[in-house]
């Protein structure tokens, strides 16, 4: 098998390695997100339900640290789509990468703007259906991810996304380390999307407990929430998690259960998680690699050592040396 580890998304944006930084919600600012870019990789800022202008703010803190490309999350539920939109056009940002929903509503305007455009799928259709409305790339995550998530797992996923879209694809879920990423090329994949990993980069702004949550994961220190609701998302076991869960088993028992119940229990516990570092009533949201973090270094380190890695075991020569 010939390994081509460059693509023309990624040529375009003169990215040194083929990695992207996973869009994370209050995780990922514009200071983690020009760390990215800057040291070679595609930062993204993650943006959740955020105001316009607050999105600016993060996007004005990247360009003061970078002057390389860099992208914004945008989760497409949320309400304040159209200014978020306004105002990711007039700060002539290089990447949208979207969750959460269908962006071909938008494609027309930012693709007009010079946007590329990379929406999350958890599943071959709704790859399909992007790559039929004319998206850039597809970012094929598994479930292996922290955050929402879908059904499929990495390994089943991106193979079979691959064989049915003819855009870059970008594997998800599970990679941290040259190894994964190494196996992200290996099942045809464009590029490799890490999100914990970068977490607990020097450069992430997130609380000091959130780090070290993630260096003392074990393997099977993750759960996911909302099964029975249809809203899954991973996070690391503690009190909040374990409480959630039973709260809607108990809740989804009843003749008639209260999902607007179950959906308060989680309000705001990203945020506490990210800002607060709040030990016991946080989400937070890290994937099942969080048990091959061991170490707290800059963002730059973690790129060279990754590609590094995976550049040795896939027999191809690193250019970036």
């Amino acid at each position: 098998m010939t390994v081509k580890t460059t693509n023309p998304i990624f040529e375009k944006l003169g990215m040194k390695y083929p990695i992207i930084e996973g869009g994370m919600t209050w995780a990922g600012t514009g200071v983690l997100a020009a760390a990215v870019s800057e040291a070679g990789g595609l930062g993204i800022i993650g943006t959740g339900y955020w105001h316009g202008e607050d999105v600016r703010r993060e996007i004005k803190r990247a360009k003061a640290l970078t002057d390389k490309p860099f992208g914004v999350n945008v989760m497409l539920l949320s309400r304040h789509i159209r200014e978020v939109f306004d105002v990711i056009i007039e700060e002539k940002v290089a990447v949208v990468a979207t969750g959460a929903g269908d962006p071909s509503p938008f494609l027309d305007e930012l693709h007009a703007a010079g946007i590329i455009v990379m929406p999350v799928v958890p599943s071959v259709s709704l790859a399909k259906m992007m790559g039929k409305k004319g998206v850039d790339a597809v970012v094929a995550e598994g479930m292996e991810s922290g955050g929402h998530i879908g059904m499929l797992t990495t390994m089943a996923l991106v193979p079979q996304v691959v064989d049915a879209v003819d855009i870059p694809v970008i594997a998800a879920g599970g990679i941290g380390d040259g190894r994964g990423v190494a196996a992200a090329f290996m099942l045809g994949a464009a590029g490799a999307q890490m999100g914990t990993r970068f977490l607990t980069a020097a450069e992430s702004e997130v609380h000091p407990n959130f780090k070290a949550k993630i260096l003392k994961a074990k393997d099977i220190d993750t759960i996911v929430t909302g099964n029975l609701l249809g809203n899954r998302a991973r996070v690391l076991k503690n009190k909040m998690a374990k409480s959630f869960v039973k709260n809607e088993v108990n809740e989804l028992q009843k003749e008639k259960p209260d999902a607007e119940a179950i959906e308060k229990l989680e309000s705001g516990t990203l945020k506490r998680a990210v800002q607060e570092g709040d030990k016991d009533g946080g989400a937070f949201m890290a994937g099942q690699i969080s048990g091959l973090i061991h170490d707290e270094k800059p963002v730059a380190e973690i790129l060279e050592d990754i590609w590094a890695q995976a550049t040795d075991l896939m027999g191809v020569e690193n250019t970036t040396k």
